[in-house]
């Protein structure tokens, strides 16, 4: 019998033999109502013309090279130079899988290093690796290292309200049967000042987001010395982009530092892949989950590449490691090392002079306009709240008509916060999609 019937004879035998009189006996299990009764396939179509019927079809989506946008919420657009896109599409760089054999893998084993390397000066941290799936991952590792830390001694992760809520969210089920408890965040109001009064003995580490997901950068000053009396870790997680002209986390006296990187030369991509940031110091670095790759010599004295520190349960006991859940984000991590290498020193901080000082146009003109106000009072970035005189999706449903992409609506993750936005502005949003968007929120109020 052949594999695929060609003829209703040829059907039937096959039939026969699995012991069925028709095909619809296949989808008994199935609920009648439920059940798909054709394909209403189209006819065929050339390449031609599927291609523009595809194209047409895109085209309906908003987008960021068709509209302007100014939603964040932990997603940015900023610019890509396009020697990413050229370096990550070359296919000894295409894969995001891990270099195990170094004799073979030179090449993404010292871009992973140099992307370490980058990163780290840009935090002012002493290692980082490429490991974690996003910044929320990455986020949720940091609280089980410093429990880890403490040898399980020290129980208690002090997160601040201002940290992303899906953040909190994916901590939580991180920790799940962990025996961790995570608190501080219960109430909304809840600031830096309050939150290091809860410091005990159980406390394992206290985390905080800055910029925080309100756009606000937290005062970090003197935090450092009093988590660290209480015996416990300061976790920080930050904006890349803010470190370009901002004091890094590292210089206040982090302990473990995270942060989501796909604005690194990574696009927004619907939400992923995305690249989690995680960096530490020397003296905890044998707690830290993920891979390291690190320079060597090799027997000749020419200069190498190896995977240094490894402490998934792939390569080590399994009671002995320190995640069992981080990835090898490659390929994002090149696209950071291109992007940085690109930009230098000097135009991450020219990136983020253009974003802070073209958000804040933004704020004071929005702050003009009556019935809105900008309610962030702490300085901010790129991010700020507003106020609106009416419900932000009705106001973003009108601005998608004149091809604006408005601000996050605060209410889907914090009900008290009606009729707030969350407006974010990058390098990429013209002084001229500024002004109209303040124009089209004073029509639409």
């Amino acid at each position: 019998m052949k594999f695929i019937p060609n003829t209703p004879e040829e059907q039937a035998e096959m039939l026969a033999a699995i012991g069925v009189e028709s095909i619809a006996d296949l989808f008994e299990a199935v609920p009648e109502k439920v059940r798909f009764p054709e394909l209403n396939l189209p006819k065929p179509m050339s390449e031609l013309e599927i291609m523009s019927e595809l194209t047409a079809i895109s085209d309906k989506n908003a987008d960021t090279f068709h509209y302007s946008a100014f939603v964040g919420a932990g997603a940015y657009n900023h610019f890509q130079p396009s020697i990413v896109a050229q370096m990550i599409g070359r296919s000894e760089f295409y894969t995001a899988y891990t270099p195990y054999q170094p004799e073979v893998s030179q090449g993404t084993l010292q871009a992973i290093f140099e992307y370490q390397s980058m990163v780290s000066a840009l935090l002012a941290m002493d290692v980082v690796n490429a490991s974690h799936y996003d910044g929320a991952t990455a986020l949720a590792e940091a609280a089980i290292m410093a429990v880890n830390v403490s040898r399980g001694k020290r129980k208690k992760v002090l997160i601040l309200p201002g940290i992303k809520p899906t953040y909190r969210k994916v901590m939580r089920t991180y920790t799940q049967g962990m025996d961790i408890e995570i608190t501080g965040d219960e109430n909304p109001d809840t600031d830096l000042t309050a939150l290091t009064a809860m410091l005990d003995a159980d406390t394992a580490c206290l985390v905080v987001q800055s910029p925080n997901f309100f756009g606000e950068l937290e005062d970090l000053r003197g935090l450092a010395d009093a988590v660290h009396a209480a015996g416990a870790l300061l976790v920080v997680h930050t904006d890349p982009h803010a470190c370009g002209l901002f004091t890094p986390p590292g210089e206040y006296g982090a302990d473990i530092v995270t942060a989501e990187g796909h604005a690194l030369g990574n696009a927004l991509n619907y939400g992923g892949p995305y690249l989690g940031i995680f960096a530490t110091t020397h003296k905890l670095v044998r707690k830290m989950p993920g891979r390291v790759v690190g320079q060597t010599v090799d027997k000749n004295g020419k200069r190498g590449f190896v995977l240094t520190l490894s402490t998934r349960e792939q390569h080590i006991r399994r009671e002995k490691a320190t995640s069992n859940i981080c990835s090898n984000q490659g390929l994002n991590a090149l696209a950071a090392a291109v992007y940085l290498a690109a930009m230098g020193k000097n135009g991450m901080r020219r990136v983020a002079e253009l974003t802070y000082h073209k958000a804040h146009y933004a704020a004071a003109e929005i702050d003009k306009l009556p019935g809105y106000s900008v309610l962030t009072t702490k300085p901010f970035f790129k991010e700020f709240v507003v106020q609106c005189p009416k419900p932000v999706a009705d106001i973003n449903a009108a601005l998608l008509t004149r091809n604006i992409i408005g601000g996050f609506d605060l209410s889907r993750r914090c009900p008290e916060r009606t009729h707030q936005m969350l407006v974010a502005v990058t390098e990429m949003n013209s002084r001229a999609q500024i002004d109209a968007f303040v124009t089209a929120l004073k029509e639409v109020a």
